[in-house]
């Protein structure tokens, strides 16, 4: 049989939207299935839905070269700090991850560097709508001071989700086992976090820095709508956290510490929708002009000159 022929990039680029709410959708039915009653096939389906439904947006938002750039820096350098950490206490502490998650590769489940291309996506976007207003970088590339300071930002986004998830998976799901477990965060050790702040802010930074000063040109032209799925994620996982959490003080933790940048990453997307509905930010006509290089962007060019 031959194989199907491979749509053209305009054609594909032009499906990623409904591919990636498709997706998106199907991630939050199966968050809400597990609500009544988790197994390991619920948990490793969700976590592939969320790698997948935030590929699609990334690749849509951020271009294809962009995104297999952080899909590459994510899963190899979040595997990695998770191998030495479960063999060797690096990081996080010293742990030990049980069969719940399902297959791994060595001694890591397989979802789990999934998971932190997911997160610092996610964070990486929502960072850029705190202090761009825009999904992605501003129209004049980041400094290096920037990139740092951008980095640490996204990690802290992406720390805040684990402040109410590692209770939760330790005690409710035991998905993990803690050598210690006399430490100050509901018996946790306060290293965990000290973790995920080095390896997320690792993960944006070497991204951040590997486009060299060229910025994510999107595949297609972006709406406000095309957003939604990075800032659905991230409150999708507040709200999973908010109804279920373990013990129950992590429920308001989880409100407060991952609402916060939410709110203020709708805000920013609010203001982008504004200004993009008055005129055409350098940026967005930049990134129009090449995602979409047959559509009319001459006039909205010159009004936001």
């Amino acid at each position: 049989m031959n194989p199907s022929p491979r749509l053209p990039p305009s054609t594909f680029n032009a499906r990623l939207p409904l591919l990636g709410g498709i997706l998106f959708v199907a991630f939050l039915a199966i968050l809400a299935t597990r609500g009544y009653g988790e197994t390991t096939t619920l948990l490793v389906l969700s976590s592939l839905l969320m790698f997948g439904c935030c590929c699609a947006s990334a690749t849509h938002l951020l271009g294809g070269r962009a995104t297999l750039r952080l899909v590459l820096i994510a899963t190899s350098l979040g595997w990695l700090a998770e191998e030495l950490g479960a063999t060797r206490g690096w990081f996080f502490g010293d742990y030990d991850y049980t069969d719940v998650l399902g297959p791994r590769l060595a001694s890591v489940p397989i979802v789990i560097p999934m998971m932190w291309f997911a997160l610092c996506y996610t964070g990486y976007v929502i960072a850029n709508l705190i202090v761009w207003q825009a999904p992605s970088d501003s129209a004049t590339a980041p400094t290096r001071g920037q990139h740092l300071l951008m980095s640490l930002l996204g990690a802290m986004v992406v720390t805040c989700y684990d402040l109410g998830v590692d209770p939760y998976m330790v005690y409710k799901l035991k998905a993990w086992i803690m050598v210690d477990t006399d430490g100050w965060w509901f018996g946790e050790t306060v290293q965990g976090f000290a973790g995920w702040m080095f390896v997320s802010f690792t993960i944006l930074l070497a991204f951040r820095l590997g486009l060299r000063g060229r910025l994510p040109v999107p595949a297609a032209p972006v709406a406000l709508r095309h957003t939604l799925v990075p800032l659905g994620v991230y409150g999708g996982l507040m709200l999973f956290q908010v109804c279920l959490g373990y013990p129950m003080e992590a429920r308001t933790i989880a409100l407060f510490a991952m609402g916060f940048p939410l709110l203020a990453a709708a805000c920013g997307l609010l203001r982008w929708q504004r200004e993009a509905a008055g005129r055409v930010t350098p940026a967005i006509a930049i990134a129009n002009a090449a995602a979409a290089p047959e559509a009319s962007v001459a006039a909205p060019i010159r009004e936001a000159a």
